[in-house]
This record gives structure tokens, C-alpha cells and sequence, in this order.
């Protein structure tokens, strides 16, 4: 017989009380914790402590006991490959013994880590696992059956490809029908656990769910009316992947599911409806799309109109009723989205493009609501409106110009601001129907910029700049004017929220106008200058954002003495305050190198400290590559991005400076950065570097883009010694 392992009683006591210290909410306590964790990992049977007290000491209050689970799920993650075959198959049946604890939060924890060792590899060397999980489903015993579904439910998620494997001899072919079984069972935990473990396997059409396609979508339909919300956000949920895959099946009932998913998508559970309305966006991309839907539009359009509205919830969470000029609050640093470096040069190549217009209506209304979650059903269904206003194109407007106009002139402000965001998501699809109606409406909303609610002001910014298109094909007296003019002052806004929006709007507004803003030149670096001692450090960067775009968009006609008095002071400024480890220097520099093109040869002055900053940006960079590639465990890999921006901000000093740019280069070592930056392979960052100068030569001698140099590296060689003669186009070279 087999010695099952028992804790030795003086262990177990030292592991509660560091269990009991752990929830300690003291930062000293904590980190001696940590460190006697980090001990204790060094004992094997640790471990069996954990899995013990997670699953036998039901005399333990629950949060320790799960703690313990959650510990061990650590240890798992980073040490099981160290396990001894013993601990490790100590903890898999304490694990499948345990399943059914009579607490749900031990039954989900212990169900955790069943999944976390599953997936170490596990799945292959476990065999058990699966029929005794799929077997304890017929249990009699509700706990037993919920934990073994809670688990294969996380497996599922986890590691859906491998169990439509061969690697596992196609487990499916078993547990998809077992699932399916489960439908009518009488629980409603159940019944959603079997709806959830089935629906991982529909994007990849595993043949298991293929071959069972029709009994899984009457079971569907069969659940329709399912009094439970999370059982019906299941079934949304698969019937919108089904839309997207097997649109063959759903065709025959589509008035049918359009009627139920008209119902959910209003349903009064809000994940209920926002999984509802994902269908009408993956409808939109089907292109039975027009033909089913042409019927229901009467009913849909209101639903959507009213989703776009602010929850109660919402209000309180952006503080819309609150009166607050917020602009003097420092930002906390959870405020502030990762920024990614994006490339001068794919937006050069692409000049005279889309630009912004081709950007989903949930990006560019995303930091509208940025304090919510990342996707909520006011940002469904605008993006829906969007999509559907790109398939209906015109046809769209009967049902929903009777609505706008109530919305857009209604006293509620929650009501109002609701319309405006309708105007906004329409304007892409429905801009030839809109044309007659925009003298009219661009005025009204220029006045709801200086509305008394912050959200409203906000809102107004984003649908105007959807708009600006147009306002810059009018004369400029019309609208242009008057745009700009209430756009800067919001930029100048005492709220956040506003500022942001207005920033990002008149950013829109200057792609769109270019050359049409240069009479407003002094004016519009007065108000950007002065934001740069107003802005907490969120906005600051979308302020890099507007001047590198007015840089961009008016080029040469920036190069004034009195213009680079008032734009390069700040921009040195916060340059000089920036170190050179600190990510806010992307926008910069990517500011900062709009601005050095535009200025050409007035940058003169500032280029020197520019362009040695950015080959110590490299040279650090090819360093930091150099110690970790040798020694990986005592050095962090390279944000490369420091390197990506500091070249692109090179290509355009070269650009703007032309000829000016050789002493600069005769003085640095740039030319071994570029031989290190092959030894270490920086290939990314030496394609763009190279792209930015085989696009400023094409431009500037009109060359074929199938006539450059292949070899990357000899082209940038290249490019940097004979820049000179390239600027001037010399007749030698041609």
C-alpha cells in the first residue's frame, strides 16, 4: 500500500502563519513574506504543504485556504519542471480528490490549478485527468459536477488546440457530445459551464463540434429563453462566433435569431446585451448583411441609439454631473496608456493616403470613455452604427434622422450628448446624405464645444473632427474659422477629459487643412505654447502629437524666425528635462523630427545637442544589446524603440537639413553604430532608418521605388555620406 505524505504539525503551523501574514496589508510585512517564500520554495514538500492546506484543512477560513492554492499556483507556473514525481503526484489527486468542495471559491481555485498544471505540459503525462473530469460531470453530487465543469471550462480556454489534437488521441470526439448532454441540465451554473466549454472550439471549427453542428444550435435555440444571465450570454456568444463560422446553418433562422438577438441586445443584464450586440458587427461583415437586415432596421436603430446613451454607472464613474476643472490634479500613472513608437516612414510612404480615416470608431472614441472598461456596450453599439452605416451607406438616414433630431437639441445633456456621438459614428457612411444637412449642424456643434458639461464639450471635439473633411472644403470664413478658434480654446479647456479630445480633434483638423491653417499660424502656437505649462503629463504627449501634425501638415511655412521663437523654447525645455531612459522622449522625438523637416534650415541652431542625443540614444541601445546577447540572465533585453525613434528623428534632421548634415556626421561615430547595428542584428530599426532615406530620395529626384538598393546597409552608408548632393540634386549623381 501506498504512504499517503502528513504534514509534520510544526511545518504546518509555520505555513499558516505565513499564510495569516501574507494578507498582511503592511509593505514590510509583505516583503518578509516574499522573502521566506523564496526560502521555504528551496523544501520540495513545501508544496504538499500548500496543496494540504488548500484542500484538507477545511478547518482553515477560506481566503488562507485559497491563498495557499494560489501560492502553490505560483510555484507551479515557475518551478514544476523541479517537482519530485512524488509532490507532483501528491498535488494531481489531491486536486481531482477535491474537486467537489463544498465552498465555490476552493472548488474554482483548486480548479485553477488543475488548468495551470495542465498546462505545463502536463495534458500529455496526465492521463487520467480528462476521463475522471469528464466522468465526475455524472455525479449525483452538485459540487462535484460544478468543480469538474469549472475546471474542464478553464482547460478549454487554455489549451483548446491541443484537445483537437492527435497529440491526445482527439478527446473531443468524447467531450464535445458529453458537453451537449448537459444543455438541459437543471442547473443554471451548469448549463452555462457546458454552453462555455463548447463555445472555445467554434472559431476553430474543431471536427468534434462540426460533426455535432446542428444538434449544438437547436440545444442553442432550446436555451433562447434561459431565465439565467449568464446562460444567455452564452448563447449570444455563440451565435455570433457561429455567424462568423458557420453562416451556412444559421441562414435558414435568421429572422428568427435577428428577433431574439433585437430582444438581448436591450436585455436588462448589460453583459447580456453587449455580447448581443456583437452580432450586429460581425453581421455587418457578412455580405448576407444588407438582404437580412433591410427589414429590421425600423427596430434596430433605435436599440443602438439608445445603447449609445451614458449609463447611470457611467456618469457617476466619469464624474459627468460634477462641475470639476480638473486640470491643476496631477495624473496617476494608471491614467497614462504604454505608448509604442510608430514609424515616420510607413506614414511617409503612405502620403497623400487614408491617414486617419480608416480607423475603427472603437479606437477613435476609445479615450473618450478611457476611465471605463476597455469595452462596454455605449462603444458596441457606436461601432456598430459605424459599420452599418458604412454597409447601408444613405439608406440608413430615414430611420435615424427623425431620432437625431430630438437627440441633438434635447435638454437633457445625457440625452444630447448621445446624439452627438450618433452624428459622429454616421459620418463616414453617411457623409453624402449628411452633406445637405451640415451648414445647419457644424455650427450647432461648434456651440456644444462651449457647453457647461465637460462630457458634452468632449464628445463635440471627436464628431467635429469626423467632419473636418468637409468644414475644409467650405470656404474658410464658413466654418474652418470658427472651428479652429472654439477647438483652441478647448484645447486650453480646465478639464482633462476635454483637453485630450480637442487636442486630438484639431490634430484631425490640421491633417485635413495643411496648408489652409497658415494665416493662423501665430495664433495656434500661442495656444499650443501656452498648453505646454497647463498639461499634466497624459495630455502633454497628445500635445507632441498636434504640434508634430501642425509640423507635418504646413511644412516650410513653420520656418519663421517668430514662429521657431515661440515652438522651439518649450520643445528644448522639456528635451533637456526628459532622461535619456524615459519613454515620454517617443513622442517627442517623433514630434521633434516633424519639426526639424518642416524647419529645415532653422533648426540650424538646435540640431547639434539633438543629433548627438540621438547616436548616444543608439550607442546605448547597441550596448545594452551587446551585454544581454552575451549574458541574458544578468542583463534586461533593449527597448529597442529608443534606437527606432532616435533614427527615425536622424532621417529627418537629414531631411530638413540637407547639406548641413555632414558636419554633423564627419564629428560622430554614427558610422560604426550602423556596422554594430548589423553585428547585433537590429534589423528593424535599420530598415526604417533605411526607408526614410530611400523615401526622401525618390521624393527629391522623382526615382522609381523598384530602382533602389537591395542591400539595406550600403544604402544607408550611402545615403548619409552623398546626402548632400542628394538635397541639392546634383546633376553628378544623376
Amino acid at each position: 500500500l501506498r504512504m499517503e505524505w502528513q504534514p509534520d504539525e510544526q511545518g504546518l503551523q509555520q505555513v499558516l502563519q505565513l499564510l495569516k501574514d501574507s494578507q498582511s496589508p503592511d509593505t514590510a510585512t509583505q516583503r518578509a513574506v516574499q522573502e521566506k517564500l523564496e526560502q521555504l520554495n528551496q523544501f520540495p514538500d513545501f508544496n504538499n504543504y500548500l496543496i494540504f492546506v488548500l484542500t484538507s484543512l477545511k478547518s482553515e477560513d477560506e481566503p488562507t485556504r485559497s491563498l495557499s492554492g494560489l501560492i502553490l499556483k505560483n510555484n507551479v507556473k515557475a518551478h514544476y519542471q523541479n517537482f519530485p514525481p512524488a509532490v507532483a503526484d501528491f498535488i494531481k489527486r489531491e486536486c481531482l480528490n477535491n474537486i467537489g468542495d463544498p465552498s465555490p471559491l476552493i472548488r474554482a481555485t483548486i480548479g485553477i490549478l488543475i488548468t495551470t498544471i495542465a498546462s505545463k505540459g502536463e495534458l500529455q503525462t496526465w492521463p487520467e485527468l480528462l476521463p475522471q473530469l469528464c466522468n465526475l460531470l455524472n455525479s449525483e453530487d452538485y459540487n462535484t459536477c460544478e468543480g469538474s465543469f469549472g475546471a474542464l471550462q478553464k482547460i478549454c480556454e487554455d489549451s483548446s488546440e491541443l484537445l483537437d489534437s492527435d497529440a491526445l488521441n482527439r478527446p473531443l470526439n468524447i467531450m464535445i457530445p458529453k458537453f451537449l448532454q448537459f444543455f438541459k441540465h437543471c442547473s443554471p451554473k451548469i448549463r452555462s459551464h457546458a454552453i462555455a466549454c463548447v463555445n472555445q472550439f467554434i472559431i476553430g471549427r474543431a471536427q468534434a463540434l462540426m460533426d455535432n453542428i446542428d444538434t449544438f444550435i437547436e440545444s442553442l435555440f432550446a436555451l433562447a429563453g434561459d431565465e439565467d444571465c449568464e446562460v444567455r450570454k452564452n448563447v449570444c456568444r455563440a451565435l455570433v462566433m457561429l455567424l462568423e463560422v458557420r453562416i451556412d446553418r444559421l441562414i435558414p433562422h435568421m429572422h428568427s435569431i435577428i428577433q431574439y438577438m433585437l430582444q438581448r441586445t436591450q436585455d436588462a443584464d448589460e453583459n447580456v446585451a453587449l455580447e448581443a450586440c456583437e452580432f450586429w458587427l460581425t453581421l455587418a461583415e457578412q455580405p448576407i448583411c444588407k438582404e437580412a437586415l433591410s427589414g429590421h432596421l425600423v427596430q434596430l436603430i433605435p436599440i443602438l441609439v439608445n445603447g449609445m446613451k451614458y449609463s447611470e454607472i457611467d456618469i457617476i464613474l466619469l464624474k459627468g454631473d460634477v462641475e470639476e476643472e480638473d486640470d491643476n490634479v496631477p495624473d496617476s500613472e494608471q491614467d497614462i496608456k504604454p505608448r509604442f513608437h510608430k514609424s515616420r516612414t510607413v506614414t511617409l510612404q503612405h502620403e497623400g493616403g487614408e491617414g486617419e480615416e480608416g480607423e475603427d470608431i472603437d479606437e477613435d472614441e476609445d479615450d473618450d470613455d478611457d476611465t471605463l472598461s476597455d469595452w462596454n456596450l455605449r462603444k458596441c453599439s457606436a461601432a456598430a452604427l459605424d459599420v452599418l452605416a458604412n454597409v447601408f451607406r444613405d439608406d440608413l438616414l430615414p430611420h435615424l434622422l427623425p431620432l437625431l433630431k430630438g437627440l441633438l437639441f434635447h435638454p437633457d445633456w445625457v440625452t444630447k450628448e448621445s446624439g452627438i456621438l450618433v452624428l459622429g459614428a454616421i459620418a463616414e457612411g453617411c457623409m453624402q446624405g449628411m452633406v445637405q444637412y451640415l451648414p445647419e449642424l457644424i455650427p450647432h456643434l461648434i456651440q456644444c464645444l462651449c457647453d457647461k458639461k465637460a462630457l458634452v464639450r468632449s464628445i463635440a471635439c471627436w464628431t467635429l473632427s469626423r467632419y473636418a473633411h468637409w468644414v475644409v472644403s467650405q470656404p474658410p470664413d464658413a466654418h474652418l474659422k470658427p472651428l479652429m478658434t472654439e477647438l483652441l480654446k478647448r484645447i486650453l479647456d480646465g478639464n482633462k477629459r476635454v483637453q485630450e479630445a480637442a487636442c486630438s480633434a484639431f490634430a484631425t483638423l490640421e491633417e485635413e487643412a495643411c496648408t489652409e491653417l497658415v494665416p493662423y499660424l501665430s495664433f495656434i502656437l500661442d495656444t499650443l505654447v501656452f498648453a505646454f505649462g497647463k498639461y499634466q503629463h497624459k495630455n502633454l504627449l497628445i500635445l507632441y502629437d498636434a504640434i508634430g501634425t501642425l509640423a507635418d501638415s504646413v511644412g516650410h511655412h513653420l520656418n519663421q524666425p517668430e514662429y521657431i521663437q515661440k515652438l522651439m523654447p518649450p520643445l528644448i525645455q522639456k528635451w533637456n528635462e526628459l532622461k535619456d531612459e524615459d519613454k515620454d522622449l517617443f513622442p517627442l522625438l517623433e514630434c521633434l523630427s516633424s519639426v526639424a523637416t518642416a524647419l529645415q534650415s532653422g533648426f540650424l541652431p538646435y540640431c547639434e545637442p539633438v543629433y548627438q542625443r540621438c547616436v548616444t540614444l543608439v550607442q546605448k541601445t547597441l550596448a545594452q544589446a551587446m551585454m544581454y546577447s552575451q549574458q541574458p540572465d544578468q542583463y534586461e533585453a533593449p527597448d529597442k524603440d529608443f534606437m527606432i525613434v532616435a533614427l527615425d528623428l536622424l532621417s529627418g534632421l537629414a531631411e530638413g537639413l540637407g547639406g548641413h548634415v555632414d558636419q554633423l556626421v564627419a564629428r560622430s561615430n554614427i558610422m560604426t553604430l550602423l556596422f554594430q547595428c548589423m553585428q547585433v542584428q537590429c534589423v528593424r530599426e535599420f530598415n526604417i532608418f533605411c526607408c526614410s532615406y530611400n523615401y526622401y530620395i525618390n521624393k527629391m529626384r522623382n526615382l522609381n521605388l523598384d530602382y533602389r538598393l537591395s542591400c539595406t546597409f550600403c544604402l544607408a552608408i550611402f545615403m548619409i555620406f552623398f546626402c548632400k548632393e542628394f538635397a541639392a540634386g546634383s546633376k553628378d549623381r544623376k
